[in-house]
């Protein structure tokens, strides 16, 4: 099968990638232009020019196809660069869709999030929704994934963990640190997108992805740092009628850590019933406390 893969350089999509090869398909990415050598190119793998955003640069670019992966989102915004989860997540998929149709391509796998709602509480999660709506009304035979947080070597979610533990004595925490989350395993994130492709039964479909257990934000502290030979991580809590006042002050610096939208996914919590999912595919949910290791293995 040859499989045209959007997000394919990105922290999932390099899995999704080698997996993909690893079983026997031809893949096309999507590279936008100037990022061409954050990709090898190899016997099974081939570079299409262009931006889900631009739907010139799409144009013949399925020809041949016979499915799309469609992994591109953004967790933050840069209005000012013209970098909006609405173009992103809404007017990219919407692009992507029309590609498929006018290649006749008819198997669509999408990317989504846990916890996306049409009346969702960030503007990340409405635009998910709306995105995920276009699919719907689509004449494709899609399947949507809707993944929790995604933990694996190379997450910015663990290094930024990491990095806060490794070099700041006492971590600061946002609100009680009681909200929970239920991350799961980037090769079995992966491992779901390849396999779906040959699997009917999950057309039309939409799966929630979580790891085999959940966890407090105060655990998955406790959790990477034993990762990281500490036994246990002090953390300072900050109330969050001090920190929202200041997020939305600072969030229009780019280089300021959190926006106020991440803030709002933050504190909601990320869990979910993966029923559904562990029952189509047949697998057992790796947990962050048996996978976070791994993640540390070849770093220095």
């Amino acid at each position: 099968m040859k499989v045209f893969l959007t997000g394919g350089t990105g922290f999932v999509g390099s899995e999704v990638r080698r997996q993909l090869v690893a079983a026997g398909h031809n893949v096309r990415v999507l590279v936008r232009e100037g990022s061409e050598s954050k990709l090898a190119v190899t016997e099974n793998v081939e570079i299409h020019s262009g931006d889900v955003t631009d739907a010139v640069s799409l144009i013949g670019a399925l020809n041949g196809c016979d499915a799309v992966i469609h992994l591109v989102g953004i967790i933050r915004e840069f209005p000012g660069r013209g970098v909006t989860f609405r173009k992103i997540h809404v007017e990219g998929t919407g692009n992507m869709l029309t590609a498929a149709e006018e290649h006749g391509v008819q198997r669509f796998l999408h990317m989504s999030s846990n916890c996306t709602r049409e009346r969702g509480s960030s503007e990340y999660h409405r635009t998910k929704w709306q995105a995920e709506e276009r699919i719907r009304d689509s004449i494709l035979d899609w399947t949507i994934f809707r993944p929790s947080v995604i933990f694996g070597p190379g997450s910015e979610f663990v290094g930024m963990l990491a990095e806060l533990i490794r070099r700041i004595p006492v971590v600061p925490v946002i609100g009680d640190g009681q909200y929970r989350m239920q991350p799961v395993a980037r090769q079995q994130v992966a491992a779901s997108f390849v396999r779906a492709l040959e699997m009917p039964e999950t057309i039309s479909e939409t799966y929630h992805l979580g790891g085999g257990e959940s966890y407090s934000y105060d655990e998955i502290l406790d959790l990477t740092a034993r990762a990281l030979g500490q036994e246990k991580v002090t953390k300072a809590h900050q109330p969050l009628l001090i920190i929202k006042p200041m997020i939305r002050l600072m969030q229009g610096c780019d280089h300021f850590p959190i926006t106020n939208d991440q803030l709002t996914m933050l504190v909601e919590g990320n869990v979910c019933d993966t029923r559904d999912w562990v029952q189509a595919f047949g697998l057992a949910p790796l947990s962050y406390a048996e996978g976070v290791e791994g993640c540390f293995q070849n770093s220095s």
